[in-house]
């Protein structure tokens, strides 16, 4: 007999919410790994808001929301609140019943605030990486730093001249600008809408964008980040902020390795990555040059292993700006993108660390 297209809603629903989420669902496992690592955040949480007034939005229900927005790169918080208005299964993961509302968008970014002010993200990261070591999946030995661009929220037309006032638009919300014949360059011009964002290029022959340093310290077992901080552009920035992320390591009586690119084979980098106690085994540049490396570091077979070993980085990179969304950033200033970057690091190694606990059970 054939079924009847009509439309009859039911007054209730018999099914829970837990019941329509699949038992074997990828989610389950990030939700179970995810509620522990917030119950070691839970004092952190207790001092970012006070014992009076209104309750706000439970911190572990915004920072699900932002993982599952990760996960599911979702570009925008309202984009986020409509799904969770409708998405059964992300509410299940935020933590919300069938029936309570969603928050509005700005509500939602005010409370997000917050937890940048009480540095959220590296303790998140932090305690990511404590559970990887209790499971066993990082080395304390070997690493293997690395950068990325990551191009700003600021338009071109928004770097202009640093003593230039306000100017006046030309009837509309995008005026004409001609760059034509004009010298612009980070000393002279900034972005009025970001000015922390500089311009910059990742090689000769391409185009310069407004753009931040991210950078990561991954260790080389399994290729977890286990640091991550992102700076403002200038000609040394990354190889500075990789002898900062090596120096913020707890000290170990032991020499470890650092990997890293051709970028990296340069005195200076050299030179601190030994103060810090670690054997440099980046990869050599004798493009019309010398080499900071010399023979008695590359005939061992741990450089090579270490070479071999330092690509995994680029799959957290390509990670971060491909699902996570940070290849064009949606926040201005440092200190937000930065907070972003380290949280987005740390869902990452949530998501490496679920592909490498399915893959032991396999073996």
């Amino acid at each position: 007999m054939r079924g009847q297209d009509a439309k009859t809603s039911a007054l209730f629903s018999y099914v829970s919410l837990e019941d329509r989420v699949p038992k074997d669902h990828p989610l389950r496992e990030h939700r179970r790994f995810l509620d522990s690592i917030l119950g070691e955040l839970s004092p952190r949480f207790e001092q970012m808001y006070s014992d009076v007034g209104r309750p706000s939005i439970p911190p572990e229900q915004l920072l699900r929301a932002l993982v599952v927005q990760l996960l599911y790169s979702i570009r925008s918080e309202r984009q986020l609140m409509e799904q969770l208005d409708y998405n059964l299964l992300f509410r299940w993961f935020v933590g919300l019943n069938m029936d309570d509302p969603v928050w509005v968008p700005t509500v939602f970014s005010k409370n997000r605030d917050r937890l940048l002010e009480g540095d959220v993200a590296k303790a998140f990261l932090a305690a990511v990486v404590a559970e990887a070591e209790r499971r066993g999946l990082v080395s304390d030995d070997h690493f293997t730093v690395d950068g990325t661009l990551m191009e700003a929220w600021a338009s071109q037309k928004s770097f202009r001249p640093k003593d230039e006032g306000p100017k006046a638009g030309s009837g509309g919300r995008n005026p004409e600008v001609d760059f034509r014949k004009q010298k612009r360059s980070n000393e002279t011009h900034e972005s009025k809408t970001d000015p922390e964002a500089r311009l910059a290029k990742k090689a000769q022959g391409q185009e310069a964008k407004l753009s931040y340093q991210g950078n990561v310290l991954m260790e080389n077992r399994h290729g977890l980040v286990v640091d991550a901080e992102v700076a403002i552009v200038t000609g040394t920035s990354e190889v500075d902020t990789a002898l900062t992320l090596m120096d913020r390591l707890p000290p170990r009586g032991q020499r470890r390795t650092v990997g890293g690119d051709k970028l990296y084979d340069q005195q200076r980098f050299v030179a601190g990555a030994r103060a810090c106690n670690f054997t440099p085994h980046v990869a050599q540049n004798t493009t019309n040059r010398r080499s900071a490396i010399d023979g008695r570091t590359i005939r061992h077979t741990g450089y090579a292993i270490s070479q071999r070993r330092r690509k995994l980085v680029e799959q957290g990179l390509g990670w971060k700006k491909t699902i996570g969304l940070l290849r064009k950033l949606r926040h201005r200033g440092r200190d937000k993108v930065d907070w972003i970057f380290t949280f987005t690091a740390g869902v990452y190694d949530m998501v490496r660390i679920r592909t490498l606990e399915r893959a032991r059970a396999c073996s």
